[in-house]
């Protein structure tokens, strides 16, 4: 029997440490109110509407799930699973909801079935609509809500008076007002139509995936079920068709119009009263963006700005955005950094990299960047006089605001577990409050800054370790591009203190290509993904070594899921003189079976170019000494387990012997409560049978 109270089945319950912590808050627009999502306990999975009065702090129930579906379990439509895979939301309930103007109206959507909140006077209502609901929106106004069915854009007003928008019943591959694939995986646009400021017309996005290739998921372990068919940009291969129209609520139809050909990606759109509806365009390649401004009443587009650089255009959450009087807020990198742009004029300093926008106010920008760390993420105001202000000193931050005093500070540090959010009204102070179970121990981890090119580096060892006792080593990094590991926040380092009390030094470094320190620093993979990667784990391993004698570099291991589990192959199958086992979680082991958006970045258009070649891992299967398990996820769309099975065919072609673990009915985030348990037991056993436990000092 499971021991309830050890640290892989209490990770596996609370989703990491995460249920019952609050997340999605909002402010509304005069500061009274703050709105967010919490579940209801430490190991509850399903999440509630909650609000909070500013000035008292008082907590109360919006919406719970339970309550509104009297008990029965939540049925999700094909497209909401799809849609919950893209934003790697893995809890149930209530995971998004949108607001009016003034959040007085909430909208969300549950078992396809569409609510709505009313704030003023605490009820909740079901909205009987067409069909399955998704992506529920209020108007400004508050008096409509608009909603996604079967591909189709709907309008309904509050009692239930319901029109088609935009739909195509005769083409099966279309759909209005929903992010296609490549949009909510690669450029975190997660929605498809946007109100105009007066709720009178709504921009929305037309996606036609018939020139898309089809791929298909089975379940080898139910044959009885037929495949799952996915419209899969490989790269290399035609994306969906994009294009954009305004609709009026009386049904007319505008098409926008910008040269799709050289621009075919939709990256983001916004629309406010500060200006006429924004949106931002990117080549193929993504070597040039522009923003364009839309003229409703025509369709025409014309270019506000237009940015290029030799090897890409990064794409930086919360931008373009008008600003107070028409000011174009926009990042740019130059200096060797990503800086923020307002009217074409750069205004922050070269020693701050821009992370993304937050909000623009009044007052000026709010940013979250990275100074002299990466491992800290800063919320700063740029005022519209220039002048720079930090809020933040350290940790993992951000802000939401309302109001004219209303702010809601969001920190992860290494002082607390898990993120707070602290309420700031005038003179008061309220934290929200947190239902998340703290975890069992606190990790001890040194912060270092490892070899020559100061790679952010994270050292765990055993709590308790006798000096002089010789430890296995293991890396255990993503390593790649978006994401970091090495950060200030106590919760990341959890499981990593795990692994190292089960007998191992671990290391854990975010190596060139990870975001925060730079164009230059994120551009050094720019046609290889794998060569400088590696190489800087390797680095950060000796570079650690050399400064801890009880690292054995005899017996080294490295770990990783995604790019992680990619980094962890080709390090062993690389480097066998540096690692002697590994395990890759659904690796990306050949480039030209991923998508366009991520790969053609990196890599180019082209996959029988050597950038391809270079990047991919399939070809060393040949060089493999030391000791590999592979784990995937049969129903993983994103990194499809047809990446792990070739690199497995190559491997037993080669003669190598390795073990391959197939996920049964597991997608890209292997969450399930006994999954994520027994991956990391046998994670540990498979460890210590490749490298053998802790050597006792002489």
């Amino acid at each position: 029997m499971a021991d309830e109270t050890s640290f892989p089945r209490l990770a596996a319950r609370t989703r990491g440490f995460t249920l019952g912590q609050p997340r999605s808050v909002q402010v509304s627009a005069d500061g009274r109110r703050v709105l967010f999502l919490r579940t209801r306990g430490a190991t509850d999975p399903v999440k509630c509407l909650w609000q909070l009065d500013a000035a008292s702090g008082n907590e109360s129930l919006v919406a719970d799930p339970d309550q509104l579906l009297h008990g029965a379990q939540e049925a999700l439509t094909p497209e909401e699973r799809a849609r919950r895979e893209r934003a790697r939301e893995a809890g149930g309930g209530i995971v998004g909801y949108a607001v009016d103007h003034d959040m007085r109206v909430v909208a969300f959507a549950l078992s396809g079935r569409l609510f709505v909140a009313d704030l003023a006077d605490g009820g909740v209502r079901e909205i009987p609509v067409r069909g399955p609901v998704a992506d529920p929106r209020p108007s400004p106004d508050g008096r409509r809500v608009a909603y996604v069915t079967a591909g189709a854009l709907h309008v309904t007003d509050l009692d239930g008076a319901d029109q088609v928008l935009a739909a195509e019943d005769d083409a099966a591959d279309v759909t209005w007002a929903l992010a296609e694939f490549i949009a909510a995986e690669e450029m975190s646009r997660f929605r498809g139509y946007w109100w105009s400021p007066d709720g009178g017309s709504i921009l929305a996005a037309r996606v036609d995936e018939s020139p898309v290739q089809r791929w298909h998921i089975a379940d080898p372990a139910n044959p009885e079920r037929p495949a799952t068919e996915v419209a899969y940009p490989r790269a290399g291969t035609p994306n969906a068709d994009v294009r954009l129209a305004v609709f009026g609520l009386a049904g007319a139809r505008v098409d926008v119009g910008w040269d799709r050909e050289r621009f075919p990606y939709l990256v983001t759109a916004h629309w406010s009263d500060a200006g006429p509806p924004l949106i931002s365009v990117l080549t193929r390649d993504q070597r040039t963006m522009q923003v364009l401004a839309i003229d409703p009443a025509t369709g025409s587009a014309s270019v506000v700005r237009e940015e290029s650089d030799p090897d890409w255009v990064e794409i930086v959450p919360g931008v373009p955005v008008w600003g107070p009087g028409g000011r174009l807020v926009w990042t740019v990198d130059r200096d060797g950094a990503r800086r923020l742009e307002v009217d074409g004029e750069v205004v922050t300093a070269p020693d701050l990299n821009v992370r993304g926008v937050i909000d623009v106010t009044d007052r000026g920008v709010y940013l979250a960047a990275s100074a002299d760390d990466p491992a800290h993420t800063l919320v700063y105001l740029e005022t519209w006089e220039r002048e720079t202000i930090a809020l933040a000193d350290d940790g993992l931050n951000s802000i939401a605001l309302g109001g004219v005093d209303t702010t809601v500070r969001t920190h992860a540090g290494m002082e607390h577990f898990g993120t707070r959010y602290t309420v700031e009204c005038g003179e008061a102070r309220h934290t929200i409050t947190s239902h998340a179970q703290e975890p069992p121990f606190v990790p001890a981890v040194s912060l270092l800054w490892a070899g020559e090119r100061r790679l952010r580096t994270g050292l765990l060892l055993p709590r308790g370790h006798v000096p002089g006792t010789k430890l296995p080593v293991l890396l255990d990094p993503y390593g790649g591009p978006h994401h970091q590991e090495a950060v200030a926040a106590r919760n990341v380092w959890l499981q990593p203190q795990w692994f190292a009390d089960q007998g191992f030094a671990v290391v854990v470094t975010d190596g060139r290509g990870t975001p925060g320190r730079g164009t230059e620093w994120e551009r050094a993979v720019a046609g290889d993904l794998a060569t400088v990667p590696i190489e800087d784990q390797v680095d950060a391993l000796h570079a650690v070594a050399a400064d801890h004698p009880d690292l054995d570099l005899s017996r080294v291991a490295i770990r990783g899921w995604s790019f992680g589990g990619f980094l962890a192959a080709g390090a062993l199958l690389r480097r066998p003189d540096v690692f002697h086992a590994a395990v890759a979680g659904a690796p990306v082991t050949d480039q030209s079976l991923y998508d366009t958006c991520y790969t053609e970045r990196y890599l180019g258009n082209d996959t029988s170019a050597e950038s391809y070649k270079r990047s991919s891992v399939i070809d060393d299967a040949a060089n493999l000494r030391g000791a590999l398990l592979i784990v995937h996820g049969l129903a993983d769309d994103n990194v499809v387990v047809a990446h792990s099975l070739r690199l497995s065919a190559a491997l037993l072609a080669a003669g190598k012997p390795h073990t391959l673990l197939p996920l049964s009915g597991i997608t890209h985030m292997a969450q399930q409560e006994d999954i994520a348990e027994n991956l990391l037991l046998l994670q540990v056993e498979f460890l210590h049978r490749a490298l053998g436990g802790p050597r006792s000092p002489p």
